[in-house]
């Protein structure tokens, strides 16, 4: 009887062990309360009641807004793994209104936009999140010791 039991145990470990454990960290406010923004209108007190406060804002008052949230897979005792990763970028003009909305996602190392929405009709310059998204598959150890 013990030993029915104890294999009993050790397969439902095994068996736990092979199945994926997922997390997420961060906050990216979903699309429905991103479509209560109105980019032009919307301004930035506003935005605080919509989508809530975000998870970093830009070095300058009333740069931008960021919001990150990225999903993460463990596997047992295995590293764990970042499966996907998204970003929400919110830009205010000089009169404190939403002069920009934007969704990234991070698919094989490359920055995806996703989603945008801007008053002007062409943006020309890349935003710092694209840059910043840009250079993490980019960095070496090596070529930081020689």
């Amino acid at each position: 009887m013990t030993s029915i039991r104890s294999t009993v145990l050790a397969l439902t470990l095994v068996i736990s062990g092979c199945v994926p454990v997922y997390r997420h960290h961060g906050y990216v406010p979903p699309p429905e309360d991103l479509s209560l923004v109105v980019v032009g209108q919307t301004t930035e007190a506003e935005l605080d009641t919509l989508v809530g406060r975000p998870s970093s804002q830009g070095l300058l008052a009333g740069s931008g807004w960021y919001y990150v949230g990225s999903r993460w897979r463990t596997y047992g005792p295995t590293k764990p793994q970042e499966v996907s990763r998204e970003v929400v970028a919110i830009s205010f003009a000089e009169n404190g209104t939403v002069s920009n909305v934007e969704r990234f996602g991070l698919e094989q190392g490359r920055i995806v936009v996703l989603s945008r929405r801007v008053t002007d009709s062409g943006v020309t310059s890349i935003s710092a999140i694209r840059q910043i998204l840009g250079n993490l598959g980019n960095f070496n150890a090596a070529s930081v010791i020689d």
